[in-house]
């Protein structure tokens, strides 16, 4: 089993900075990306960054520029470097990890989620 946890949320203001991080535990697979996604009130989930284990990323045009995210893959982490946070960005932030199984087919886990409060 895979476990997901996640730490670095809080409360900013804004034009301020947090640094996420979501460590995995358990058995991961060599191929596989790690993303985050965040939920405010009232919408749905969304993908904020993703990074594959060869390193290519893929942001949400609203973040782009401002937000970094990378990974440790000998500390099974992944991080999401956020500057310049506006209220916008106030969500619950989730990691995800999509993972291909040697023998096929893929699977994912969440974390639990940590509060992102930007105020103006």
């Amino acid at each position: 089993q895979v476990r997901l946890v996640e730490s670095g949320g809080g409360l900013v203001q804004a034009g301020g900075s947090l640094r996420l991080s979501c460590a995995a535990s358990g058995t991961i697979f060599s191929i596989n990306t790690r993303g985050w996604y965040r939920q405010a009130p009232g919408k749905e989930r969304e993908l904020v960054a993703s990074i594959t284990t060869g390193g290519n990323t893929d942001y949400a045009d609203s973040v782009k520029g401002r937000f970094t995210i990378s990974r440790d893959n000998a500390k099974s982490t992944v991080y999401l470097q956020m500057d310049s946070l506006n209220p916008e960005d106030t969500a619950v932030y989730y990691c995800r990890l999509s993972m291909t199984r040697p023998w096929g087919g893929g699977t994912d886990y969440w974390g639990q989620g940590t509060q992102v409060t930007v105020s103006s």
